[in-house]
Formats: structure tokens, C-alpha cells, sequence
């Protein structure tokens, strides 16, 4: 008899690892969306809103065998997921892979794609309307965003503000120098070590002034904040045992379980694992979650399987900025521009993703 798995979450770890198992368990999938929302082309989306119907990709040919459920999971316990609905999913496995929250307009809030929508369109619009753009937050995605802007729209002035005194200083220091160099080229002036002291929104952008931590004030048309993701980790804090970690995730033990509960794992932005929040971490994850739920599912104790290996503080990242130029880090050595946009910058992995979801493109 075939076992019963509950994905939580159809992102880039829950839509995966149930087509993965969609011939050899009985998968539950359950996600309130109704499109898969592929992040990176999300930021392109801003300055490119033609390709927001490729960045949203419907799930409703993922699985062929398994069924997706377009509902919130509500409660969890051993045996099962309890819906927001009521309804109950039985399950002998659960995977909890919820997630994170982004601001607007990278992210749907909640499962309110239209709403995404109209805020992509929204953005937009304020975005070809200002002259003066603020970019507070120099991650992946602020960073990202910059070169997005710079290359689609060079009239803009945009700064990127930070308050470390590099780009991407847990990386090697020839990652966040070239990304530095390329992004001032473009136009892009930065703002290292300060900080913005009196953000009027940490979700939304926004027209304003901008006070920083060395008294300086600046009047900007657009401000985009972007802090960093926080996990969505709701479901699993009130499971016995759970303990928080930094960004909201949880805390897991070298098997992925974030509590006490032997048969429920997290994964991705969730899980306080030992990596980044990044689609670069599945690349580790999937192939371990899959293959230690298989081995559970044939019989093998979960003490006999390797536990998992984080990438660590020295993971693959990938920056594009805009379609032709870029960075990225290969764990070996640093990567510039045509390697960038040959693995990520020209294409934004759209093709992977719906291949995925079973809606190839030609």
C-alpha cells in the first residue's frame, strides 16, 4: 500500500518534490494559490510587466496521479494537516514548506494572485512616472532591482541605499566590488553603511523623504523597500518543541523535523536549516528530501539515512543585473557577465519552471 504524503506550500521545494513523488506515493499538495509565482522574473516584472503572465504559472497540470488542494493548511498534527476548510488530509509523511513573505510587488499577499496583478501594474506606473528612485535593502533582490531599472530605464536616478558598508559581505569581497562597479557604471549611486531611519512603509512602495543614520535627508519619487524575506512560519510554531530562528524561520534538527513530531519535516525558507533563502538552497534540499522519503516509504529507519548537509555561508548565488550583466559566485570562482546571463540573467530559469508544471514553452 502506497504511503500518504501532505506537501505544505507548492513553491519551489512543495511543487517539485510532489511531482517528484507523484508515481510512488499518494500526495496531497496543498497551496491556495492558484499560479506559481517564480520570484526572480517577478523583479524583472516591475520594469517589464509583459512578462508577468510567464512569471505566474498555473498549477492545474502539475500533478497527474496526486491532488492538489487550493486551501491553507490551518493545524498539524502526526497524523494529518486540518484545512482552513475543515476538511482533513490524512498523511503517514508532512512536509512543511511554506515559504516567505516578500514586499510588494514581488510577492502575492497571501493567495491573492489578481491582487498581485493589479499591484505589478500599480508599481509600474509609479515607477515610469518618477525621476528620483530609492532602493532601500542591497540583497539579492534589491540588488537585482537596480539592475533591472538601470538597464530598462536609464533615464531614472536611482540609488541603492544599505546599511552594510559592501555588497553581499558574507560572499567573497570580488562578488559585491564587481556587482559595486558594474551597478555605478550603470548610473546607480550607492549608499553604504547607512541606514534609513524612518521608513514609512516596510511593505509597500512609496513616494517620500528619506532620513539617514548620518543625519542627511533625501526626497525621493519612488521608495522601494526591501528588507530581506521573513518566513512563513505560522503553521509550525505551535507544534511541541518548535524553537524560532533568525527571519522567522524555525529551527531543525540534522533530519529537517522542527519539532517533536517525528514524521513532520520543513524545508526551504522555513527551516532554519543552515541556508540561504534562496532557490540556489533547493538544489540541495530536493534531492535529500527526496531521497530520504523514499527510504522512509520503503520501510528504512530515518537514524540510518544521511542527515542533511547545508551548503553553508559559501553557497552558488546568481546576480543578474537586468538581462545582460551580472555576477554570480560558483563556490569555485566568480562568475561575470556572460556566464550570469547564460545560467540566469537572459532567461530567469522561466523555461525550468515551466517545465516543471508541465507547461513547456516552445
Amino acid at each position: 500500500m502506497s504511503k500518504r504524503i501532505a506537501i505544505v506550500g507548492g513553491g519551489y521545494i512543495g511543487a517539485d518534490l510532489a511531482k517528484s513523488l507523484d508515481d510512488s506515493a499518494e500526495v496531497s499538495l496543498i497551496e491556495p494559490r492558484s499560479h506559481f509565482v517564480h520570484a526572480p522574473a517577478m523583479i524583472r516584472a516591475v520594469v517589464d510587466p509583459s512578462l508577468l503572465d510567464r512569471a505566474l504559472i498555473p498549477y492545474d497540470r502539475l500533478l497527474k496521479n496526486g491532488r492538489l488542494l487550493r486551501a491553507r493548511a490551518a493545524d498539524i498534527d502526526e497524523s494529518g494537516v486540518t484545512l482552513d476548510n475543515g476538511q482533513r488530509v490524512e498523511a503517514d509523511y508532512i512536509v512543511v514548506a511554506t515559504g516567505s513573505s516578500n514586499a510588494t510587488p514581488f510577492k502575492p499577499e497571501g493567495d491573492d494572485v489578481d491582487g498581485l496583478r493589479r499591484a505589478n501594474q500599480r508599481v509600474h506606473d509609479q515607477l515610469k512616472a518618477a525621476r528620483t528612485i530609492a532602493i532601500v535593502g542591497a540583497g539579492a533582490v534589491g540588488t537585482e532591482l537596480a539592475g533591472e531599472i538601470a538597464h530598462a530605464m536609464p533615464d531614472k536616478k536611482i540609488t541603492l541605499i544599505s546599511n552594510l558598508d559592501r555588497l553581499f559581505p558574507t560572499m567573497p569581497d570580488k562578488l559585491g566590488t564587481a556587482l559595486a562597479g558594474k551597478l555605478r557604471d550603470a548610473g546607480v549611486t550607492l549608499v553604504l553603511g547607512k541606514r534609513a531611519e524612518n521608513l514609512q512603509s516596510l511593505t509597500e512602495p512609496y513616494a517620500g523623504r528619506l532620513a539617514l543614520s548620518d543625519g542627511s535627508q533625501h526626497d525621493f519619487d519612488l521608495i522601494f523597500p526591501v528588507l530581506g524575506s521573513r518566513a512563513s512560519s505560522d503553521l509550525v510554531e505551535g507544534l511541541p518543541g518548535t524553537q524560532k530562528g533568525t527571519a522567522n524561520r524555525v529551527k531543525v534538527d540534522p533530519w529537517l523535523r522542527p519539532s517533536s513530531l517525528p514524521n513532520v519535516f520543513a524545508a526551504g525558507d522555513v527551516a532554519d536549516a543552515g541556508d540561504a533563502m534562496t532557490i540556489v538552497a533547493t538544489s540541495r534540499l530536493l534531492p535529500w528530501l527526496k531521497t530520504t522519503l523514499k527510504g522512509l516509504m520503503a520501510g528504512k529507519p530515518l537514524d540510518q539515512m544521511k542527515p542533511y548537509k547545508p551548503w553553508g555561508p559559501n553557497a552558488p548565488i546568481l546576480v543578474p543585473l537586468g538581462p545582460k550583466r551580472g555576477n554570480s559566485f560558483l563556490v569555485l570562482f566568480t562568475a561575470g557577465d556572460l556566464l550570469t546571463r547564460k545560467m540566469k540573467g537572459a532567461d530567469l530559469f522561466l523555461r525550468k519552471y515551466h517545465k516543471l508544471l508541465n507547461r513547456p514553452e516552445s
